[in-house]
């Protein structure tokens, strides 16, 4: 199908303005806090008699605190109102914000900054929750992964253009009247940006608001933990964000005690992080076929685990200098270029880990529901920031070293991917399934568009190889139920993974009338509950490579519980390792080689009939084979 490529989304009206908006306002945040950071630092300005020092660890603080106080209630709003109003109306209030802060510069008033970054966290969450939430009213369903990498990316580089902004802008000569203007003149542009933005329905109009700060945080928290999947990927996203905190938060220490580096090379550092996290943002779309691919997910964590302990591996490069190391000096210092691809790489998978959680709770999450969900993430998300400063703080006081903490950050990210990846397989999993129909296989994919994005469905296959459930369940972007011969099901080892993805094993009559009666009932209970089913209607592998007639079981399945019935045919797997091909006749598995899945229209349950979908799935195959053998023959006549 065609869809339309990231930078096509960019200039869709209503994305293009949200994109805009939701930039300028990450934008103005990290302007204007740093710069406040920088004129306390440079002006040791105090207030209350706390030093200055004080001040600086207060204004993060000042700014995170409304989200644990309000966006509970930002989370109803998002949901009750129409969402482009409602950024129009924070928007807005951003203009008065800032006009406020603007006038904390030129009067050099402590009180007033301070009070400007408390209403700007006020004023973030109040657009976090809407930030997510709203994409899917705004881009179609094969356009999400795009979106969200868009947005990610977007976050990303925002950050990093407001705090190198705000810094060196405060710096230069009437700088306070210079950041004065400037965060009130973005705000403007913001607002504008913001009237562009299309007129969208209200999802949950009749939603009551509760302005309390504890009675909704608790009802979203528990509208948060109601699917499984969702609660385990907001946890997963708050994990980043401890991660991510963690790591800037040592990044300066890093490169002026461990490194002697001057201030110059942290802002390398947080500029190498974010486009890395931009870059793998992007990436994620193209490597997932632009639909949600959960198996990214562990390679993100896998990638982000590896190299931040290879950053523990170089420990201290070399004597710390005499004389701080400028830009152009550090960047000829022994294991400086090692320290950036690390950085960059780290960053990286952090981009290919988030996206797809991201995209999961916008797509699972109900719709009436999705913005008190994202309210719910924020919450989790600023609480685990806390933890994250709190654990730093009493590492630091143990005169932990850096070094040693990137142990403790590497250590501890693999322990919770293990911990989430338990809970839920279904991301193992499709690590797995995406390794093999991505890395080892070159997969060729026809007509997904035709399997339902929601609803029951019985999806029907031949049946080449072994290991045809996983290259399917890594086509499929839907969690999957497979049918198996309980013997298959039964194998060592990879029995556990069969129990893990929820495998439904059946055996025929004359073997085990019970098990087979139970496979049935477990089928009809899956169908009940929304999900894909595939079953593979042979019965049995292929011995010869023909495609064996179809039984009947198909046609009980569908009379006990009448849904659609998704036909797909498989090539290219027969004769490999993991086909029944008699050994001496097995051509040797060739890495990247090419096969196919062919996916035809939806049949209606009336329509259903064993013999029916046979010929279906023979077109299919015909079809495939012939597709596949051109290809096959362009790339050998090219090489």
């Amino acid at each position: 199908m065609d869809t339309p490529s990231q930078t096509k989304l960019l200039v869709q009206k209503g994305f293009g303005a949200f994109f805009v908006t939701q930039l300028l306002s990450a934008f103005n945040d990290n302007f204007f806090k740093n710069a406040v950071v920088i004129w306390i630092s440079t002006t040791q300005a105090q207030l209350f008699g706390l030093a200055p020092e004080v001040m600086i660890s207060l204004c993060s603080g000042v700014f995170i605190l409304p989200f644990f106080l309000f966006s509970a209630s930002a989370g109803q709003l998002a949901d009750r109102y129409e969402k482009p109003r409602l950024i129009r109306y924070i928007k807005l209030a951003e203009i008065g914000i800032m006009g406020l802060a603007g006038v904390g510069f030129l009067q050099a008033s402590l009180a007033v900054l301070l009070s400007g970054i408390l209403l700007m966290g006020l004023h973030s969450a109040f657009l976090g929750p809407i930030k997510y939430s709203i994409l899917p009213q705004l881009v179609a369903a094969d356009e999400l992964v795009a979106g969200t990498a868009l947005v990610e990316m977007g976050t990303f580089l925002a950050i990093l253009a407001g705090t190198i902004g705000g810094g060196v802008l405060i710096l230069a000569g009437a700088g306070a009247q210079l950041v004065a203007g400037g965060v009130l003149v973005i705000a403007a542009f913001g607002y504008f940006a913001s009237l562009r933005l299309p007129a969208l329905p209200a999802v949950a109009p009749e939603l009551a608001v509760s302005w309390s700060p504890l009675r909704p945080t608790f009802d979203i928290l528990r509208i948060t933990k109601k699917t499984r999947s969702v609660f385990l990927s907001v946890l997963g996203i708050s994990w980043f964000w401890f991660f991510g905190a963690a790591f800037l938060t040592v990044l300066p220490t890093y490169a002026r005690s461990t490194l002697g580096a001057h201030e110059h090379v942290v802002t390398l550092f947080l500029a190498v992080f974010c486009i890395g996290i931009a870059v793998g943002s992007l990436l994620c779309e193209k490597l997932s076929g632009r639909n949600l691919e959960l198996g990214l997910v562990p390679v993100g964590s896998i990638g982000m685990t590896l190299f931040t302990l290879d950053l523990w591996c170089i420990g201290t490069p070399g004597p710390v200098p005499a004389q701080v190391l400028e830009l152009s000096a550090f960047l000829h210092a022994p294991g400086a270029q090692r320290i950036l691809a690390d950085l960059l790489a780290i960053a990286l998978f952090s981009g290919f880990y988030t996206v797809p959680l991201y995209t999961l709770i916008q797509q699972r999450a109900e719709p009436a529901e999705r913005s008190r969900v994202v309210a719910g993430n924020n919450i989790i998300n600023a609480l685990f920031m806390v933890v994250a400063s709190l654990l730093l703080a009493w590492l630091f006081s143990q005169h932990v070293s850096v070094p040693q903490i990137f142990l403790v950050i590497a250590c501890l990210n693999a322990a919770v991917a293990v911990y989430i990846y338990t809970l839920l397989p279904e991301f193992l999993l499709r690590f797995v399934a995406w390794i093999l129909s991505r890395v080892m296989y070159r997969l060729s994919l026809r007509g997904h568009e035709h399997v339902p994005s929601a609803g029951p469905v019985v999806v029907v296959c031949n049946h080449v190889s072994f290991v045809d459930w996983l290259i399917i369940s890594g086509s499929i972007r839907r969690p999957m139920r497979f049918v198996m011969d309980h013997r298959i099901a039964a194998t060592p080892v990879l029995s556990l993974l069969f129990k893990a993805g929820k495998t439904i094993p059946i055996a025929p009559e004359h073997q085990d009338k019970e098990l087979l009666e139970r496979a049935f009932a477990k089928i009809a209970e899956e169908l009940r509950a929304g999900e894909i089913v595939c079953i593979f209607p042979e019965g049995k592998l292929t011995k010869d490579g023909a495609m064996n007639p179809f039984k009947s079981g198909i046609e009980r399945i569908i009379a006990h519980t009448p849904v659609p019935v998704v036909p797909m045919a498989l090539t290219g797997l027969w004769g490999s390792m993991f086909s029944r091909k008699p050994g001496a006749a097995k051509r040797p598995q060739r890495f990247r080689a090419r096969i196919g899945l062919n996916i035809g229209v939806a049949i209606a349950a009336e329509h259903v009939s064993a013999a029916g979908l046979e010929q279906e799935v023979r077109k299919l195959l015909d079809q495939d084979i012939r597709d596949l053998s051109a290809v096959v023959s362009a790339e050998a006549s090219a090489t």
